[in-house]
């Protein structure tokens, strides 16, 4: 007889089987893994439903090239779990990484209720671009201690 813990192991295991194979046609299983009114969060989105969960995944697939996901550690306990990813793109010929880790919830039937993205978007993100990355970066240094600029 399989226990919660059980269960909870194995759609973790397909929720991280699908997202490191993410692509665009493969966007819309998202029903399979998420509850009707999920909730995912990132620090640009806040929505709440499948179908939303599915238009911030189709709009990624529409703005950058070849993104991917690089599943790398995991901790889970009874209906949560935490993992640490690296997201691979491309955008404009430039690779970008970024590092992050989610937080899911899921219901007794195994499906994320909540994913909540972790991931410092001026540092990963920002501070890597063109026209704002200057100034940000400028910011961090001018913020930082000074034995901490070493690190940076």
């Amino acid at each position: 007889m399989k226990t919660t813990d059980d269960l909870m192991q194995q759609r973790l295991h397909a929720l991280l089987a699908w997202y490191s194979g993410l692509q665009a046609h493969t966007v819309c299983q998202a029903g399979d893994f998420y509850a009707v009114n999920a909730r995912f969060k990132d620090p640009f989105n806040d929505v709440i439903g499948v179908a939303n969960i599915v238009s911030i995944f189709d709009h990624m697939f529409t703005t950058t090239n070849n993104p991917r996901f690089l599943i790398d550690q995991r901790i889970i306990q009874h209906q949560q779990a935490f993992v640490t990813w690296t997201f691979e793109f491309e955008l404009r010929g430039r690779l970008y990484q970024i590092v992050g880790g989610s937080h899911f919830v899921f219901n007794d039937d195994g499906l994320v209720v909540l994913h909540r993205d972790y991931w410092d978007a001026a540092e990963e993100l920002l501070q890597k671009l063109p026209v704002v990355g200057a100034p940000i970066r400028w910011l961090r240094k001018r913020f930082a201690l000074p034995q901490a600029s070493v690190l940076n």
